[in-house]
């Protein structure tokens, strides 16, 4: 059977994982963040290396991993962004961005470099949120003005471009695409009414204030369930389930009210304990390392393409709001990519568009973008008690 997991590969990739949380905590001036480790580890135990497990193994658990790290983002992204000016500068960013890459990637296909333009430009304009998450929690830099604009450039550059590979390059075409979009949103207005239908102080919202609590967790279930649906539902349509998952994320923010503090603890709990590294363990673990060997200089011009692609924006259209070292580490998180490369290539080379030199190429690049932006990004904060060079306008 294909989704049977194996229990020994499962447990490796459980071993990797706790590994890697262990060195990031004895190491904390080590500067490589948590998900290269893992994504390191799933190389080690993978079939090129010691070939503890294959990723088949593992991967109907790492498909819930991959739908836990679009849920937390989405549930991360506060929609009233969109109507500042962070929200309206991300998206300008973007559509540079896009504007950038398509001739770039068009000169490559051309001279018979690639073969799958759409979802290779699309990737260069993505942003990995959900991976950077964690990171930009933990060094503070999701707080105050800067905080704001990293969050929207954020969530443009994972949103628009799994949007964009769902309508454009959904396996099923774009009428089951716009469907789905179509079926996300009804479930979305159905949360609403229900929400509103639970009326204060009636006896469903009593049983499910008390019973979000100890045994019963009935707000995290019900998240579980909706993930799980969803990822059932679209199984065989990944970037789908991806786009399902962002989108739930949102919806879920604005549906649990009062039970957000708790109910994100848990999340974390369950998907950052679990689920998220074992989606990255199993994304090292499925890296094809030789065809990287074979062409290595494939994967440094996809590096400096997203570096300069979906960075260099950020430089010119956050002047006024951003110091100049502001507008720099908004740029890196901005060029540092990897969930969606991942869904991108696992789609392209499903459906034949696109060649595994490419996909190792462009995942590889992303591996290293997280590798080296995020650290560089978080080595620009303003040390404690340094002073501020710029005085940027202010949000209103």
């Amino acid at each position: 059977m294909d989704d049977v997991v194996s229990i020994d590969t499962l447990a490796a990739a459980a071993a990797v994982a706790l590994l890697a949380a262990l060195l990031v905590g004895l190491l904390p001036r080590m500067p490589v963040p948590q998900v290269v480790l893992l994504l390191a580890g799933g190389i080690v135990i993978g079939p090129d290396v010691l070939g503890v497990g294959s990723p088949a193994d593992v991967r109907v658990l790492a498909d819930v991993g991959l739908g836990f790290v679009f849920l937390l983002a989405g549930y991360e992204i506060d929609l009233r962004l969109f109507r500042e000016d962070a929200g309206r500068r991300a998206l300008v960013a973007w559509a540079i961005s896009l504007g950038l890459a398509t001739p770039a990637v068009g000169v490559m296909a051309a001279v018979g470099l690639i073969e799958a333009l759409l979802p290779i430009a699309l990737g260069l304009t993505t942003t990995a949120l959900g991976t950077l998450l964690p990171v930009l929690r933990e060094e503070g830099l999701l707080r105050g003005r800067l905080g704001r604009y990293l969050l929207a450039a954020g969530a443009v550059g994972e949103l628009l471009p799994v949007l964009t590979i769902a309508v454009f390059l959904g396996s099923q075409g774009r009428v089951t695409a716009v469907a789905s979009l179509g079926a996300v949103a009804v479930l979305a207005a159905l949360l609403g009414v229900l929400r509103r239908g639970v009326r204060e102080g009636s006896r469903l919202a009593v049983v499910i204030t008390v019973g979000q609590h100890e045994t019963a967790q009935i707000t995290l279930r019900g998240t579980i369930l909706l993930l799980l649906t969803l990822v059932a539902v679209t199984d065989r349509f990944h970037l789908d389930a991806v786009l399902g998952a962002f989108l739930a994320g949102i919806v879920l923010r604005r549906w649990v009210g009062r039970a957000a503090p708790p109910l994100e603890s848990k999340l974390d709990a369950v998907g950052y304990g679990f689920f998220v590294p074992l989606f990255f363990v199993y994304s090292g673990m499925a890296l094809d390392l030789h065809a990287i060997a074979d062409a290595p200089l494939r994967l440094v011009l996809f590096f400096v393409l997203m570096l300069a692609v979906r960075g260099g924006p950020a430089l010119l259209v956050y002047r006024g709001v951003l110091s100049w070292r502001e507008r720099g580490q908004t740029a890196l998180v901005s060029a540092t990519a990897l969930p969606v490369l991942v869904a991108l290539t696992e789609i392209g080379l499903r459906s034949g568009t696109m060649s595994s030199e490419n996909a190792a190429a462009l995942v590889g690049a992303g591996v290293v973008t997280v590798l080296v932006l995020p650290a560089v990004a978080v080595a620009l904060e303003r040390r404690p008690g340094e002073p501020a060079t710029e005085d940027p306008v202010e949000l209103r």
